[in-house]
C-alpha cells in the first residue's frame, strides 16, 4: 500500500515539474493526461534556441 501511495506521489511530482518548466495550466494538464502523455514526454518536447520551428508545448497540447 506504501508503494502505491510513494509513486502517486512521485507521478504528481512530475506532473508539477512539468506543468512549471512547460508553463502549463491546469486544463493543459488534463488535455495532456487524456491523450495519453506522460510528462517526461512533454519536458522533452520544449523547444531549444535553435529549434525555433517547435511549437511551445501549451500550443502543441492544443494542437493535438
Amino acid at each position: 500500500m506504501a508503494k502505491s501511495k510513494q509513486q502517486g506521489s512521485t507521478q504528481d511530482r512530475q506532473w508539477a515539474l512539468a506543468k512549471r518548466r512547460c508553463r502549463l495550466d491546469q486544463e493543459d494538464i488534463r488535455m495532456a493526461k487524456e491523450l495519453g502523455l506522460k510528462p517526461h514526454s512533454l519536458i522533452k518536447n520544449i523547444p531549444s534556441q535553435n529549434q525555433q520551428w517547435k511549437l511551445p508545448v501549451k500550443q502543441w497540447i492544443q494542437q493535438l
